[in-house]
């Protein structure tokens, strides 16, 4: 079994997409999704900065389009399909639960929706490395903040103002270190 993995937000990388775009057919489908999904993919996946690249808005509609040519390329035969937190629309695209334009259109939707939340009140993501899990939890809840994903075995991310992400940081649980 071969299994398609399509990676989150944090993946992403300027000039992520210069080599799909060389072929003018693939050029041709990632300008339509542009236009599907109203940001500049094109623009994103070869000319952008890191900065633009990475602001939330930019990122998911990118690495969702890239996850679909990755997706296509021959050696992508895959039977199963997954992904990490945005990645979760490639695979579905990748299963055919939605169609690529519908995935790139909602990636755009979803980023613009997280981006727009987070400009309202300073929030942000920090991951706990290390440590004993329930030292790590009750370190999260005790700076109010929330345990929002579980990356694997030694990682949880912690959610919440950027503030108690800070004084996290500053107090981490024994044997852990807090990474934005």
């Amino acid at each position: 079994m071969i299994a398609f993995i399509a990676p989150g937000q944090g993946s992403q990388t300027p000039g992520m997409l210069a080599g799909w775009l060389r072929d003018p057919l693939l050029a041709e489908r990632v300008r339509a999704w542009s236009e599907a999904a109203d940001v500049d993919l094109v623009h994103l996946g070869t000319r952008a900065s890191a900065a633009e690249v990475a602001r939330t808005e930019n990122t998911q509609p990118l690495l969702v389009a890239q996850g679909l040519l990755a997706h296509e390329e021959p050696s992508a035969e895959a039977t199963l399909a997954a992904g990490h937190s945005v990645g979760e629309i490639t695979a579905a695209a990748c299963a055919g639960v939605l169609s690529p334009t519908d995935a790139v259109r909602l990636a755009a939707i979803r980023g613009r929706a997280m981006a727009d939340a987070c400009a309202a009140v300073p929030t942000s993501m920090a991951a706990v490395v290390g440590g004993d899990e329930s030292d790590v939890l009750a370190a999260i809840a005790e700076h109010g903040l929330t345990a929002a994903t579980f990356n694997g075995a030694g990682q949880i991310v912690a959610a919440g103002l950027t503030e108690d992400l800070r004084r996290l940081a500053a107090e981490p649980p024994p044997a852990a270190r807090s990474r934005r």
